[in-house]
């Protein structure tokens, strides 16, 4: 809307008509009236405009500047209505896919006119706040919300107290995360209009994100109160005050105002921790309790206060209660009722409740004591449930496991216990009989009956995910470091360095095969299994069957205990294995799209990603209308490098009215385009790979532009607590895992045309001056033909759309349709030409800083850091990438030979010591060798690999290349090094493995070694090709 516009034209009709408009009256700055009609005519600008009829806006804009050309008013309109035009125009026939649209120019050219239109407007009225404001609509329609915010600065000073530019500053502001300026503009909002909700809700909300929950607080207060006033005194059909208390609106205000609480802190040296905040905040929700209406959210933020504040007995009290709502399945909860029982720190307790993915509780968090287990096992199953058990596997009555004291000291919780645990209230509750097999220890024979039974359930059913359900019990502990205070984790280097002792003791789920066939959970699951197979094919019973007793079970149950041995052999690597089993699941029951789909992923894993593919979509073909696979065909197609069955396969759950590659755009499926960026980066094809891992990138631009769409209505609906975190989550977009996928596709392929700056050239034509004029006819037809399938938008091939251009050509009616056909889309640069002109050091160090800003944590982040800044020779910024690659993880290969790197680009630069940088590098540097030289850093890293007999392969990798570049050791000590690993390495990968082979043979090792290699290699890939 624009404020302000026909409030003045309507002050400028109120004057009498221009005495000579030939002249061009009224001039600029003279604040001379329009006569009537033409005040009329620009309110119905603003009218058409609003309301989006952009041509009758056009003609009645024209019809005021046939007479009044130069009316600074009038041109801003015009400006922002054609600008409007043309961006209809932009997003109405396809928005581009990651580069650069066809048929923009016409687009270009209206927005162009339109800025050039509102610029003269603005020149002709320099002290018109309209002109101002429509001025910083035009720079916000272009995202330059910078310049819309200085226009709409300049506008409130001709007009202080326009609310409509306030309104429009204040969107921007918090769009931008301008917290001060957006708390000063919902200020000046309320000051002048303090009758309305939303005011008094956004300016508590600006205090809140600012940093100042007290004031927050004291608005809503000051609100509640106008609000509780109002409607007692006056009559809105409700049949008493608590009718009115209880509303949804009242019900989110108030525990809004709760959530301000608990962020409250307190400078009192005896509110170190800032407990006051939560304990006020948990007396409010005893205030509040016949106010909320969302009682499953009013008790999970009860209980979240009472572990912060040590109120163990109450917070299991709690969970008991949100258990009885329907929360069995919540693992959250679970875990946070397993902290309530073993009275943990508030350390714990928040690393508890802040992992809410999966089947995380606290079991799974950390190793529990035997006496941490009793407690639990006696909470959830009772001690009669664990002698039962045990007496079922054991005679001796000794090993029953009891506990007098199991830290419940409510009534409630003991009659909990009585009853036998939270099992015997829940008997239905699948997480708490999953549960069970995270509290037993691995070891035990109650563990073994445990998950004994839940398998034999399972394969009974014919669940097909039970391997990957019993591989979240494949747990191993690691060692991390212990979260750093904000004194301790700044940038300063030493720090990090002198914290690296401070660890913990935290589980991890081993996904590695060398791990998993390490881990006890797994041999016993593989025992299990492979006597399951024996007896159901011998007798067609269980052995020692505990849910059928000795009745034959159906023939089915064989076949799903190979499928889970299948799935088995798959986690640890055994790819021949599970071949032969997977064949005879396929040979038993043909029709089930599951086994088609695990063959394909050990086909795939084992070497062969083209009979995978295959694989993958005969199963695909059972059953047309299964997305999920008709998906998993379409991905193991493009990592076979089909692109164009990709695309036949994909198009079948898409739209036929629009190519298939602009369909999957709008819909913004991000993971196609991950799998196509791949794989034409694999091909070679960076321009088609770049476009795409930038249609991903466009995605999250309008994932956060879609903010405005919630600025307004979240405070409207007062759904306050979920716009708190949309914020926190717009703010994390740019660290999401796709997000980061893609920069890391796009920093890596501008660097490799940095260093390969010949395929970055992007003629037009081949070279045909060396062609004969057959061949140069031939080539010229190829090219033709390619350049046609690329902008068709037919099945295969890059068929992007761009952004305007429309085909002549789809104005086809066949089958007799008389419906009008969409018009296709016309991609005038499907190789992404643009793309791959641009600068490329600028673009990789533009998404390398986005990286390490918002994805801190990933180490990749940073390795991509150091590699743009080294390029660019900032070599103190590369040396920092490296002090923060070390302190995520000191023994990834990626910092090692970057350390390498680092050092020799070091020792060959001249002015070594001269200025600030290198006297800080020359000083800091050393901590990353340990005081070493270069050969005896690398020497000590050969003797630590040689001495760890499951290193990492990648890192065995940079070892040797270390080895070969710094002549530390000969060749022979480098092959034998990677040959007597016998590859039971970590990290093994069929690619890997080929790099290994290629620098085996790029360093010269003898015949005898290069096919001892190859060997391993197919023992472990034993489908590999082409090695």
């Amino acid at each position: 809307m624009i404020s302000g516009a026909s409030t003045s034209a309507s002050a400028s009709s109120g004057g009498g008509r221009s005495d000579d408009h030939s002249n061009g009256n009224p001039q600029a700055g003279q604040n001379r009236p329009l006569p009537k009609k033409e005040s009329d005519l620009f309110k119905n600008v603003v009218k058409f405009y609003e309301s989006k009829q952009y041509k009758k806006g056009l003609k009645n804009a024209d019809a005021i500047l046939k007479r009044f050309p130069n009316h600074g008013e009038t041109l801003c309109m015009k400006g922002l209505i054609v600008n409007a035009m043309a961006s209809a125009l932009w997003g109405g026939e396809g928005a581009g896919n990651g580069g650069s649209g066809g048929g923009k120019e016409p687009v270009v050219d209206k927005k162009k006119e339109a800025v050039e239109l509102v610029k003269r407007g603005l020149m002709m009225d320099m002290r018109s706040h309209v002109c101002w404001h429509v001025y910083g609509l035009l720079h916000r329609s272009s995202h330059n919300y910078a310049e819309a915010i200085k226009a709409y600065k300049q506008a409130l000073r001709i007009d202080h107290d326009n609310l409509q530019i306030l309104r429009d500053m204040g969107l921007l502001q918090i769009q931008m995360r301008d917290v001060a300026g957006f708390r000063e503009t919902r200020l000046r909002i309320l000051t002048l209009r303090p009758n309305s909700k939303v005011h008094w809700l956004t300016y508590a909300i600006a205090l809140h994100i600012g940093g100042d929950p007290s004031s927050a607080a004291s608005v809503l207060d000051s609100y509640m109160d106008t609000v509780s006033d109002d409607n007692i005194n006056c009559d809105h059909n409700l049949n008493s005050i608590a009718d009115f208390q209880r509303i949804f609106e009242s019900s989110e205000l108030a525990l809004y105002k709760n959530m301000i609480l608990s962020d409250m802190t307190t400078s009192n040296d005896n509110d170190k921790d800032g407990l006051k905040g939560i304990e006020k905040a948990l007396n409010h929700l005893d205030a509040i309790h016949d106010i909320v209406v969302d009682k499953t959210g009013w008790l999970s933020a009860r209980l979240s206060y009472q572990l912060h504040l040590g109120l163990f007995d109450s917070a299991e009290k709690t969970a008991i209660e949100l258990f009885r709502r329907g929360s069995t399945e919540d693992h959250r909860i679970h875990g946070a009722y397993m902290c309530a029982l073993l009275k943990c720190d508030g350390n714990t307790c928040r690393e508890v409740l802040e992992r809410s993915a999966g089947t995380c509780t606290l079991a799974t968090l950390r190793p529990l004591s035997d006496e941490e287990r009793a407690i639990l096992i006696n909470a959830y199953f009772g001690a009669s449930t664990i002698s039962a058990s045990t007496s079922k596997t054991e005679d001796n009555e000794d090993s029953h496991i009891t506990c007098n004291n199991n830290g419940i000291s409510d009534s409630w919780g003991k009659s909990v216990t009585m009853l036998g645990g939270l099992a015997s209230l829940f008997p239905m509750s699948v997480s708490i009989k999953r549960i069970r097999l995270t509290l037993l220890p691995p070891s035990s024979r109650e563990f073994k009956l445990a998950i004994d039974t839940y398998c034999q359930q399972q394969i009974i059913k014919g669940v097909p995910s039970l391997g990957s359900d019993l591989s979240s019990l494949y747990l191993m502990e690691i060692r991390l470091k212990k979260p750093q205070c904000p004194s301790t984790s700044g940038s300063n280097n030493q720090e990090y360095i002198a914290s690296e002792e401070l660890t913990m003791t935290r589980y991890a789920v081993a996904k590695d095969p060398v791990d998993v066939k390490r881990n006890e959970v797994y041999r016993l699951l593989v025992h299990l299994v492979d006597s399951y197979i024996e007896s159901l094919s011998c007798n067609n019973t269980f052995p020692d069957d505990v849910t059928a007793g000795e009745l034959p079970h159906a023939p089915s149950t064989l076949l799903w205990a190979w499928y889970l041995r299948a799935s088995l052999h798959e986690q640890a690597g055994e790819y021949s294995q599970g071949i032969s089993l997977i064949n005879k699941c396929i040979d038993h029951t043909p029709t089930a799209v599951d086994f088609y789909e695990l063959k394909g992923r050990l086909l795939e894993s084992g070497g062969d990603i083209q009979q995978a593919a295959d694989v993958v979509d005969a199963g695909r073909d059972l059953d047309h209308q299964d997305r999920y696979i008709n998906n998993q065909a379409t991905k193991t197609l493009l990592r076979a490098g089909r692109i164009e069955e990709a695309s036949r396969r994909i198009s079948l759950f898409t739209r036929h009215e629009a190519p298939v590659e602009q369909n999957l755009y709008d819909m913004q499926c991000t993971w196609y385009e991950l799998e196509l960026a791949d794989c034409l980066k694999m091909k070679g094809e960076l321009g088609r790979s770049l476009r795409k891992y930038m249609a991903v990138i466009k995605h999250y631009e309008d994932f956060h532009e879609d903010q405005f769409d919630f600025h307004n209505y979240c405070i409207r609906k007062v759904t306050l607590r979920s716009y708190c975190k949309l914020l926190k989550f717009e703010d994390e977009l740019w660290g999401l895992p796709h997000y980061c996928r893609a920069a890391e596709g796009v920093i890596s392929i501008h660097l490799h045309l940095i260093d390969n700056i010949s395929m970055s050239q992007t003629d037009e034509e081949l070279d045909y001056s060396e062609m004969t004029p057959a061949q140069r006819k031939k080539a010229k037809n190829m090219a033709r033909k390619k350049k046609n399938a690329m902008t068709s938008g037919g099945g295969g091939g890059d068929s992007s759309g761009g952004k305007d251009g429309v085909s002549s050509k789809n104005n086809s009616e066949s089958n007799g349709n008389k419906k009008k056909s969409k018009p296709h889309i016309i991609d005038e640069d499907p190789e992404g030409k643009d793309l791959l002109a641009l600068d490329h050091l600028q673009e990789a160090m533009k998404f390398a800083a986005i990286l390490v800003r918002h994805a801190p944590k990933r180490i990749s982040s940073w390795a991509l850091q150091y590699d743009v800044s080294i390029r660019r020779c900032k070599m103190l910024l590369a040396m920092q990438a490296l002090f923060k690659m070390k302190y995520i993880d000191s023994d990834d290969h990626r910092l090692f030979s970057r350390i390498v790197d680092f050092s020799k680009k070091m020792s060959s630069r001249i002015n070594l010591g001269h200025d600030a940088p290198e006297q800080v590098i020359s000083s800091e540097f050393p901590k990353l060798v340990n005081f070493l030289s270069l050969p005896d850093f690398v020497r000590m890293v050969v003797d630590r690999v040689k001495a760890d007999s499951s290193s990492n392969l990648s890192k065995v990798i940079a070892v040797l290349r270390a080895m070969i570049s710094t002549k530390v050791g000969s060749t022979a000590e480098a092959s034998t090094l990677l040959l007597e690993s016998q590859l039971n390495l970590r990290g093994l990968t069929l690619d890997t493995c080929r790099e290994a082979l290629a620098l085996m043979k790029s360093i010269g090792s003898d015949k005898q070694n290069k096919d001892k290699m190859i060997e391993l290699i197919i023992s472990k890939f034993p489908f590999a090709k082409d090695l």
